[in-house]
């Protein structure tokens, strides 16, 4: 009786225990604590995470590994804190935005909406101001976007999620990917959350192309506009698997202080379960597979 209704759990976001069973095996996969380099992962330290893990999704998201941070379960919390970064401290050589909230000037994002409700609750406990943006079916409305950009420098940002956007299951065309890295921001500390949450969750095997918005973003050297955001609550256990954040070199550097006075390192032992147990970017689609094949038959 249980079972039944934890499987007819249908609040939105929760996998079903079936789910969850997939990734079970995860939990016994560690025998061994050693890194390849020698490092005891029970240990503190290594910030940025394990290379191992950097380097396993680093070939599943087409991200360089020396870009990224591993962090613990929640890319929300990556989120969170980054944005709370910029808050506090600026970004770019520019004031923190908190210093044009003191001097009485609103901090501004966009939000496409229908969205999701936690990006925006973000913004609320910050008292950032939100702009809504029409959410059409290859991504934002980019006229309302480049013209609101262009001409207001207290818009200081918007929240992207890219592939299979929430509720809808939008995806972002090439053009407005290409369109979002060139245009033109009147805020020299403008910046795009880039909340890649379902990039490899296809129910079938055709797989959407997504254009990487860093590539896309060094043609017009904006690249350090983009903050990269992924995890694995969808594709093992959410609440116990590793987020993954990904930033140019600079903004890496800035961070990684920061970081380092909330924590001396993330749950090292968990990232190695996980490059354990899926060996490889493949080991992680063939899993992916498995979800599909609970999953589509409910869609269906």
């Amino acid at each position: 009786r249980q079972m039944c209704i934890r499987d007819r759990n249908m609040a939105r976001g929760k996998p079903a225990a079936a789910q969850l069973n997939l990734s079970n095996e995860l939990l016994n996969k560690l025998e061994d604590y050693t890194l390849a380099d020698g490092t005891d992962a029970r240990n503190y330290g290594i910030l940025e995470g394990i290379p191992e893990c950097r380097q396993l999704f680093g070939e599943l998201l087409g991200l360089n590994p020396e870009q990224m941070i591993i962090g613990g379960s929640s890319s929300l919390n990556l989120m969170f804190d980054t944005i709370s970064f910029l808050c506090l401290f600026g970004t770019g050589g520019c004031e923190p935005w908190l210093y044009h909230r003191y001097h009485g000037a609103p901090v501004k994002f966009l939000c496409p909406v229908p969205g999701y409700d936690r990006h925006f609750t973000v913004c609320e406990e910050l008292g950032i101001e939100m702009i809504s943006v029409p959410l059409k079916e290859d991504g934002p409305d980019m006229d309302i976007v480049m013209d609101l950009v262009r001409t207001d420098a207290s818009i200081k940002g918007i929240w992207c999620v890219p592939l299979h956007s929430n509720p809808q299951g939008v995806c972002y065309s090439d053009k407005v990917v290409e369109q979002l890295a060139s245009m033109e921001t009147a805020a020299d500390d403008f910046r795009i959350f880039w909340d890649n949450a379902y990039a490899v969750h296809e129910l079938y095997d055709e797989k959407v192309k997504l254009l990487d918005i860093f590539t896309e973003a060094e043609k017009y050297g904006t690249e350090n506009n983009i903050f990269f955001f992924a995890s694995t609550s969808k594709i093992t256990f959410p609440g116990s698997g590793v987020a993954i954040m990904a930033a140019t070199e600079a903004n890496i550097a800035q961070i990684k202080p920061i970081l380092s006075t909330q924590t001396i390192g993330f749950d090292k032992i968990n990232q190695m379960r996980h490059v354990k147990y899926f060996g490889s970017a493949e080991g992680i689609l063939r899993h992916m597979k498995h979800h599909a094949d609970v999953i589509r038959p409910k869609f269906e």
